[in-house]
């Protein structure tokens, strides 16, 4: 985002933590954002409309509670009025913002319920079995499909499995990608949770699973280091042969046993 979206952001958001904090439903304010971006997504002229910077915030307000009213909660008017009123350096930067709340308001719900760790875990572990089946990533990707059918596809495959905002965000992600990949779509919903939690996100790479207390060792030894909690997100590929790679941000430490394989081959060849 330029400057303008950036501080529009920051402005709009406090419409979005009033909502949450004076008791919102947090599920229905994050379906009701969810499908106000589908609405924009969908429309051109309603797009130019309400993020046109020639505007005055106050014309656009009231044009969004015209539109509105009635159809939302006044939790989620409230923040949508808030959001547009701003001045934005693209239209995207609006409905991309509103998007971030309504995942936000997903991710507030499990904290509520006490499962936002599992939350984030099972969501990065989704991605990763789609990335590693070519068949599933195929179909949950096909836009000649219809929406529902793909959502369907990942209800079927994660109901009674997950979290239900796990699967919420699965679904969205799959049904409403926006453009994207579906990768890039969850690894958007996984910072919004990191950025809501103020924690670091660990993807460790290893040749076999670690189990809780190893996970948590790591968490503790990452969160001595960076100074903020760290979520860790294990990747496993048997190539590594043995020791663990830790990516948080773009520090890199590489500890397997593959990379010092690599590392005397080039001794050797030199």
């Amino acid at each position: 985002m330029q400057g303008p979206s950036r501080a529009a952001a920051a402005a709009s958001r406090e419409a979005f933590t009033g909502a949450l904090a004076a008791g919102a439903d947090r599920a229905r304010l994050a379906e009701e954002l969810f499908a106000v971006v589908g609405v924009l997504d969908g429309s051109a002229t309603l797009r130019r409309a309400v993020a046109d910077p020639s505007r005055e915030g106050s014309d656009k307000a009231q044009l969004a509670e015209r539109l509105f009213a009635g159809k939302v909660s006044a939790e989620t008017l409230v923040v949508l009025k808030g959001a547009v009123a701003q001045r934005w350096s693209a239209e995207r930067d609006l409905s991309d913002s509103i998007e971030s709340y309504a995942v936000e308001a997903v991710i507030a719900q499990a904290e509520t319920a006490g499962r936002a760790d599992r939350l984030e875990d099972e969501l990065f572990r989704f991605e990763r079995i789609v990335a590693a089946d070519p068949a599933l990533r195929a179909a949950l990707s096909d836009t000649q499909a219809p929406a529902d059918s793909r959502g369907d596809l990942v209800s079927s495959l994660l109901r009674d499995k997950v979290t239900p905002e796990t699967l919420v965000l699965a679904r969205q992600a799959v049904v409403a990608p926006r453009g994207r990949r579906f990768d890039r779509v969850v690894e958007r919903y996984l910072e919004t949770a990191s950025s809501r939690r103020e924690q670091q996100t660990a993807v460790v790479t290893a040749a076999v699973p670690l189990d809780d207390t190893q996970r948590h060792r790591l968490a503790q030894a990452l969160s001595g280091i960076y100074g903020k909690s760290v979520q860790v997100n294990v990747i496993l590929d048997p190539e590594v042969v043995g020791g663990i790679r830790v990516q948080v941000g773009d520090e890199v430490v590489d500890g397997t046993i593959l990379r010092r394989l690599e590392e005397a081959r080039r001794l050797i060849a030199g």
